[in-house]
């Protein structure tokens, strides 16, 4: 076993590669940019090694500097986590070049299953079911087009160095293939330096179940069994579950017995993850091989037991895998649930900011190993694989994912309970998250039945979006709660310093004027004579009792329901948490606020920082409203802005390549 390794990431990876290292004995040294001086992962490790500025291509990017440091610290081995350089060949041979060991799979490998057509051949050699397609060399645009074709539409564009959702586009007909295929090559250039594509018939209604595998410098390989990942947004999964529903001890053996061919095939060492599209009635069809630890390997760990990250560490170290196939089992049923920071309402636009609040279930666990011994140990109910802590930020430079939320359960139902209590029990405050969302995915009569398909989103949009938070009046309870609970912290025992609102006669009024989804909302406490409270928005009122404060949280009677509230404020923000869902609400002096809410008309704005990369209109050109009119590049995909009305375009305000921060006016507009 290797006695210090330098972790090639940062983020949730990073930590959780050091937390397996801690356990082993293992020392460890993190890398870190600009961006990430304070970063949790440079916590977790032993040593930090700063390597560049904050963007990728400055830091973690540039493998001669992560060499450099692991040499200069004495570092056996590098972990590369996933994403950056994970799948780089040229990194892996770099690092045997000075006798530093990779924990990956070797470099031909890597190569062999990193260009998706040159592994469509070679599965089609190893006997691997194929979806029908183009996989050639040739990229002349009018031979894909002809290509496209001949396939039959829908058909989809597939970046060849891809992963990850980039450089993906559905095409559903012939008028849509040019416009796709150029923003596909786009962005495949922008995020893998290669513009090459493929082109395959897109199944309808399919599920994308991959399997495990795990191979050893002695011939020995073994699969750990599926995950179903059908669930996804932009190509890109929201929830990963282990085992995949419906799947028969049949199918599971055949499509094991196919990823473990399709990782010999290239004599592949290490963890890796073989990718299948599934139509509902069972066949299945390679798509491609990730030459990397997943994402979503928690819920693997958590039905087998094992800690794949240990199981790299040895088998890079030249020990034989800790298991044979016939030794491992599934034990029960774990969903993971990506939190990312991004508006699901605004098509999932990532979003930046601070982490004013990040609280979890309180009974979570960071990683840990879910066996010891013989027989299997039943895991942690709630997992949480985190890389930010409160007050961090999240910045433009990288993945806009804050953490994963793992759950096991003894069943799929149990699984599921336990997701939606936990998710319930996640508060976060400052950036838009995607939490109150994954919530309504796990309780869509789809997913609950586990009627699953890459097009589950989309199928039960109507529940998924544009669904209020909680009641406009238990928000504002929860705010009213708050404010009482701090004027009460402020009170002495001087009885002219209380804020009870007591009067010698009668009774008092105390307006509230809160802003929720950008719409305002005049709201009055009535206080009368013997202290008790009435909520009044419009012509409804609400007995209000609050029965207790204890900080954030606050228990109250609203009419006849009692509700369990917690309440965090950041300024005027106060953010409202219940079991039932959630509200943002804006307090504030109405007053100061008057005459606001005048927008102008015309103004087109960056929703978020990024880098310019195509304008699609020009100055005196007629748009129309939903006409696209700009390409932004940031966080590692593409944004599209579109115009918000009919009108001419008057100016644009900014060159092609530019960075643009948040809220920069890209170009103006006029009737």
């Amino acid at each position: 076993m290797f006695t210090k390794v330098l972790i090639a990431n940062r983020g949730e990876i990073a930590c959780r590669v050091a937390a397996t290292c801690r356990r082993l004995g293992v020392r460890t040294v993190a890398v870190y940019s600009d961006a990430d001086a304070r970063a949790q992962h440079v916590a977790a490790c032993d040593e930090a090694v700063h390597i560049g500025g904050s963007s990728p291509r400055e830091s973690y990017l540039r493998y001669e500097r992560i060499i450099e440091a692991a040499q200069a610290t004495g570092a056996q081995a590098i972990h590369p986590g996933y994403g950056f350089l994970s799948e780089n060949e040229e990194f892996a041979r770099a690092c045997a070049a000075v006798g530093i060991a990779f924990i990956g799979p070797p470099p031909s490998a890597i190569q062999a299953m990193g260009l998706k057509a040159e592994s469509k051949r070679l599965m089609e050699q190893a006997g691997v079911p194929l979806v029908p397609g183009y996989h050639g060399a040739g990229q002349d645009p009018a031979l894909l087009r002809s290509e496209a074709t001949r396939i039959g539409y829908p058909v989809l564009i597939k970046a060849s160095a891809g992963g990850g959702g980039k450089g993906m586009r559905a095409v559903n007909a012939a008028a849509e293939f040019d416009a796709a295929l150029a923003s596909c090559k786009r962005e495949a250039i922008n995020s893998f330096g290669d513009d090459a594509v493929l082109i395959e018939r897109y199944v309808q209604k399919p599920r994308h179940i991959e399997i495990q595998v795990f191979g050893d410098s002695h011939g020995n390989c073994v699969y750990l069994f599926e995950r179903d990942c059908s669930v996804q947004r932009r190509h890109q999964k929201v929830l990963e579950e282990a085992p995949a529903p419906g799947m028969t001890a049949e199918r599971r053996a055949e499509m094991g017995a196919a990823a473990v061919a399709a990782a010999k095939a290239v004599g592949y060492v290490g963890a890796g993850t073989v990718e299948f599209i599934a139509e509902q009635d069972g066949r299945f069809y390679f798509m491609e091989m990730n030459t990397r630890l997943q994402v979503e390997h928690p819920v693997t760990e958590a039905i087998t037991g094992q800690d794949l990250v240990e199981w790299q560490l040895r088998v890079a170290a030249g020990e034989p895998l800790p298991l044979k196939q016939e030794d491992l089992k599934i034990h029960g049923h774990a969903i993971e649930a990506r939190i990312c920071a991004e508006n699901p309402e605004a098509n999932f636009l990532p979003a930046t900011g601070t982490l004013d609040v990040l609280r979890w279930p309180e009974e979570h666990v960071a990683f840990r190993r879910n066996v010891d011994a013989e027989p299997f140990h039943i895991p942690a109910s709630v997992r949480i694989d985190a890389g930010v802590r409160e007050g961090d930020a999240i910045s433009p430079f990288y993945d806009s994912m804050i953490a994963k939320l793992i759950v096991w359960g003894e069943t799929r139902a149990q699984a599921l309970a336990r997701l939606d209590d936990a998710l319930a029990r996640t508060h976060i405050v400052g950036p838009h998250t995607n939490a109150s969302f994954l919530r309504r995915v796990a309780a869509s009569h789809s997913f609950a039945q586990a009627d699953l398909d890459t097009a589950l989103i989309e199928r039960e949009r109507a529940v998924l979006f544009g669904q209020p938070g909680l009641p406009l009046e238990v928000a504002a309870a929860g705010v009213i709660a708050h404010a009482l609970d701090a004027e009460r912290a402020l009170e002495t025992a001087d009885p002219w310093s209380r804020r009870d609102g007591w009067r010698l006669h009668g009774g008092a009024r105390r307006r509230f004027d809160l802003d929720i989804g950008g719409t305002h909302h005049p709201v009055n406490l009535e206080r009368a004579h013997d202290g008790a409270l009435t909520v009044v928005i419009g012509e409804q009122r609400w007995p209000l009792v609050v029965h207790s404060s204890r900080g954030e949280r606050h228990d109250v009677l609203l009419g006849q329901r009692r509700w369990s509230l917690t309440v965090c404020a950041t300024g005027e923000r106060v953010s409202v948490f219940a079991a039932e869902g959630s509200a943002s609400v804006l307090e504030y002096d109405v007053i100061a606020h008057a005459g606001e809410g005048a927008a102008e008309g015309g103004r087109l704005t960056a929703p978020m920082p990024g880098k310019l990369i195509a304008f699609l209109a020009e100055p005196g050109q007629l748009v129309t409203q939903g006409q696209p009119l700009a390409v932004m590049e940031a966080m590692k995909m593409e944004h599209t802005i579109t115009s918000p009305r009919d009108g001419t375009v008057a100016e644009l305000l900014y060159a092609v390549g530019d960075q643009v921060t948040e809220g920069g006016e890209l170009l103006r507009l006029q009737e």
